[in-house]
């Protein structure tokens, strides 16, 4: 029997009702809106389009959206200086870069600038940190996005094996620390292209993450019968948007299956918005 199908898309459609609520509460006991600030530099269209979606998933949950967006040109010190404002401004309680920035600009120096109380990606060293202590201020988007997906769909995840293909600061390591954090506690086992043996590995998978970033590079004979499979990779092709997965191969075999587009990329999306209420409650009370 094929895999059942874990819908990220209608689960993200959940997740906006609850938080339009919980927005909608917050508003009426406080003197302000919670606002996310996007800053995007240039204009790659994928970035366009993805902050698009996030200003579109703010407006639907009754959230404000502000888009600052410079030229490609724009110095180091410009952006800093942007930053910089945005920190201090009392009205903002979330901010977003849009990755890629323009060669010129050092990313690490940019992420560092952000406040770590308005750092809704959770890229700032200190949140990362505070991640790995297990006492977090925000979890990571698409991490989280994972977590949720599992958890809401009954996926047991304690005591269970899992393994997660990429080591990426941005899904791969939190990710394992978060599925290992007490109160989660599965086993979890990181591995990534040098692995030896990888189909081996992955094979004990009761839980199997992929984030490698390879179209359709984890196969049939890689996954362990009635595993869950967690696709997080996504990869523009003649054929179009693709995963890190083989899907109809490995639904074939696996017990639960995301699908590409439509598992991990919307939960990543409004996991932005349920950092960026919470940046707002801290920031307020």
């Amino acid at each position: 029997m094929p895999a059942k199908i874990l819908d990220g898309k209608s689960l993200a459609k959940q997740i906006r009702r609850e938080l339009a609520e919980q927005v909608a509460d917050f508003i009426e006991n406080n003197a302000s809106t919670p606002t996310l600030a996007a800053v995007l530099v240039g204009s790659d269209l994928a970035s366009e389009v993805y902050v698009r979606n996030k200003r579109r998933d703010c407006d639907e949950v009754g959230m404000q959206s502000m888009l600052h967006q410079l030229p490609t040109e724009t110095t180091q010190e410009d952006l800093l200086q942007l930053i910089s404002k945005l920190n201090r401004d009392p009205k903002v309680h979330g901010i977003l870069v849009q990755l890629p920035l323009p060669p010129q600009i050092d990313v690490e120096h940019v992420l560092e600038a952000i406040s770590p109380r308005k750092d809704v990606d959770a890229f700032h060293p200190e949140n990362v940190g505070r991640l790995v202590q297990g006492r977090p201020l925000f979890s990571p988007c698409t991490p989280q996005g994972v977590v949720e997906l599992l958890q809401r769909n009954d996926v047991p995840i304690a005591g269970q094996r899992v393994v997660i293909v990429g080591r990426s600061d941005l899904v791969g390591k939190p990710l394992a620390v978060m599925l290992a954090q007490k109160g989660v506690d599965a086993t979890v086992t990181l591995c990534h292209s040098r692995t030896a043996d990888l189909g081996a590995i992955t094979r004990q998978a009761d839980i199997l993450v992929v984030a490698i970033g390879r179209a359709g590079f984890i196969t049939a004979d890689m996954v362990r019968p009635g595993a869950t499979v967690v696709d997080v990779g996504i990869n523009r092709t003649d054929a179009g948007l693709v995963g890190d997965v083989d899907f109809e191969s490995v639904r074939q075999v696996a017990g639960c299956i995301t699908p590409v587009p439509g598992g991990v990329g919307p939960l990543t999306r409004v996991m932005l918005l349920v950092n960026t209420l919470d940046a707002a409650r801290r920031l307020e009370n």
